[in-house]
């Protein structure tokens, strides 16, 4: 309500400003009047004259979202160091920041001079995972399959792609691309264990999704 009052009290003193001060000409009053008219209903159309007139200020990206384990398990399945890693710590601080589409736009400045480099094109392909909340895009999925392609041996690229695969909700995929990784991986690793405990989630859902087909 206090929207309206303002909006129609700026009009009667825009008005009474034109009438006194301008002192416009009798014909072009009524043509003045009704342009003021006109804002008031382009007001009650694209405004929203109930909402409280308080200041609001956009959230601060806090790094909340950034997942440091992720990280770190990353580190641990791919190089730690060299020129690769020291651009990925540069995308991980941007992220964790919460500047998501500069992370993504680092990975891609440093693919311009090390377009063979399946660590960047992995990093590129979480930082993007990232940046779309989850969401396995076009863009993401190009990356780590360049990753793959460059390095098809190594577990990172087979780790991560098929956990992004497996938030998709593809989970046939991200079997595919686990298994053989579980399979070389020692047997009393962390990662062996993490797995071929996903794997056999995913055997659960595949066969329950399989038992309730018509």
């Amino acid at each position: 309500m206090t929207g309206w009052i303002i909006a129609f009290a700026l009009a009667g003193l825009t008005l009474g400003g034109l009438l006194l001060l301008g002192r416009i000409p009798r014909s072009v009053r009524e043509v003045s009047a009704a342009a003021l008219l006109l804002g008031l209903a382009g007001y009650a159309w694209q405004g929203n004259p109930g909402l409280v007139g308080a200041p609001r200020k956009a959230a601060a990206a806090d790094g909340q979202d950034f997942d440091e384990e992720l990280a770190e398990k990353r580190r641990g399945l791919a190089e730690r160091f060299g020129p690769a890693a020291q651009w990925m710590m540069l995308s991980d601080g941007l992220a964790r920041q919460g500047k998501t589409k500069e992370a993504a736009n680092v990975l891609l400045s440093a693919l311009r001079d090390r377009p063979d480099d399946a660590n960047l094109w992995l990093g590129l392909g979480n930082a993007l995972v990232a940046h779309g909340d989850g969401m396995l895009s076009p863009g993401a999925q190009f990356a780590y399959r360049r990753a793959l392609a460059i390095d098809p041996d190594g577990p990172a690229p087979r780790y991560f792609y098929g956990l992004a695969l497996a938030q998709a909700g593809q989970l046939q995929a991200a079997r595919d691309l686990w298994a053989p990784l579980a399979a070389r991986a020692p047997a009393d690793s962390d990662v062996r264990k993490e797995l071929e405990a996903n794997i056999a989630r995913i055997d659960a859902m595949l066969a329950g999704e399989t038992i309730r087909r018509p």
